[in-house]
């Protein structure tokens, strides 16, 4: 129900002056639905004491009104007008105390409405910062009330996700205890929870994207933790189909891939953080699944296979010797997106040299590549292009088979084509000089 200002006043007026407490109570439960709907919102917020009262409401000593206080400003950090987040400010130093107090239902609360302030107003968070919002949440982080983790979870990459973020906040998480609290939180076993991981695993991605200190993170164990996570996925999916993994799959993908860039695969090796057979045959399992049922999630798992392969001959040898070439072959036909990620897992692999093309040559390869040149996305092309004169400079047997299955008639068809011609010239002569 839309509210007019009598409205709102009378209800105010009765949860601050009521004589019953129950009276009160269900004066705010009334407030509270009318200020679901946005045009109550904006009449709220330009009637002159409404917001005071609603504070006074908020820190009065009757707990059952506070819980209604705060969710009617619940709903009214829902709004998508900076307008309404910033007319919430003079609760925020509020709600922050409250989350050290006792009720885990009231601390839950305030973290959500909290999480959908900071991402609505700027100026929400300028006076956030300064009032301890970095450490306010560290302390929530040890809670034993998982609604409390995944709600901190929640706030916490909101905050994360602002554009001031890299400057202004992530350095001061970096500094707290919440990395390795959230690692903690992402290691796999019987106490993890899959809707708080969900949440701190996009909080580990936006810190990872900001790259304002992930060598902090993988000194904390990241890659060892997310690497444990990627095969307990792996394990739960043949388990069971209905894990709703999927959820917790595509950002733990994403710290994987990201953070693998900080470092030369060698020397994360040297770590033992990441095990190359167990990685990439988990790595496999999940590809299998996200075939069947989440294939928006395959570019995802090929960037990490991509990032595992770039610099690291240990991850290309464990590729070829469990054969998961012809799998990865099958993948080509999803997308050209997808096929643009396989085919440059597999330059990877044979740029490594001799030994590696030998392993990719002879096999289904030859066949599929002929088909890629036929795709009509012309980066599909380039890719296939760019494996096929590696192998021809490695493996000349590679030319010759292609030759003997009418290859040079496939990359005829684009030699008008300005982007390929360099190299469509270049890979002919190979081909027939080999």
């Amino acid at each position: 129900m839309i509210l007019g200002e009598t409205e709102i006043q009378h209800f105010l007026r009765l949860a601050q002056q009521g004589t019953e407490e129950k009276e009160r109570e269900r004066a705010l439960v009334s407030l509270r639905r009318g200020l679901q709907h946005p045009e109550t919102q904006q009449t709220f917020i330009w009637l002159e004491g409404s917001m005071r009262t609603l504070v006074g409401l908020l820190t009065s000593n009757q707990a059952l009104l506070q819980l209604e206080a705060a969710r009617c400003l619940h709903e009214l950090s829902h709004s998508e007008q900076s307008a309404v987040a910033e007319a919430c400010l003079p609760a925020t130093s509020y709600l922050l105390t409250y989350l050290s107090g006792h009720s885990s239902d009231f601390i839950e609360l305030c973290l959500y409405t909290l999480g959908n302030l900071i991402v609505e107003s700027e100026a929400v968070r300028r006076q956030l910062l300064p009032q301890g919002i970095v450490p306010a949440l560290a302390a929530c982080i040890q809670s034993p009330h998982l609604t409390v983790l995944e709600a901190l979870g929640y706030a916490l990459s909101q905050l994360l996700q602002v554009k001031e973020a890299p400057e202004m906040i992530i350095p001061s998480v970096l500094g707290s205890t919440l990395p390795e609290h959230i690692l903690r939180l992402l290691q796999p076993g019987p106490k993890l929870n899959l809707g708080v991981a969900v949440e701190f695993a996009w909080c580990l991605h936006y810190i990872i994207c900001s790259q304002v200190d992930n060598t902090l993170l993988i000194s904390h164990g990241g890659l060892s933790t997310l690497g444990l996570l990627l095969l307990d996925m792996a394990g739960a999916v043949q388990r069971t189909e209905d894990t709703g993994l999927e959820l917790l799959a595509c950002p733990v993908l994403r710290c994987l891939s990201n953070l693998l860039t900080e470092a030369a695969m060698e020397v994360v090796g040297g770590q033992n953080q990441l095990e190359d057979e167990r990685v990439v045959a988990a790595l496999f399992i999940l590809l299998q699944f996200f075939l069947q049922k989440q294939p928006s999630l395959l570019p995802e798992g090929l960037w990490l296979l991509n990032n595992l392969t770039a610099n690291s001959p240990s991850f290309c040898t464990s590729l070829l010797s469990m054969d998961l070439i012809e799998p990865l072959l099958q993948l080509l036909p999803v997308s050209n997106v997808v096929s643009i990620l396989v085919l440059t897992v597999l330059c990877n692999v044979a740029e490594k040299g001799p030994a590696y093309c030998q392993r990719l040559w002879p096999g289904p390869l030859l066949s599929c590549l002929i088909g890629t040149l036929a795709f009509p996305d012309i980066e599909v092309v380039g890719q296939s292009l760019e494996l096929l004169q590696l192998l021809f400079l490695y493996q000349p047997e590679a030319a010759k088979d292609f030759l003997q299955q009418s290859g040079l008639q496939v990359l005829e068809r684009h030699q008008e084509e300005a982007q390929l011609q360099d190299r469509v010239h270049a890979l002919q002569q190979t081909a027939l000089h080999q």
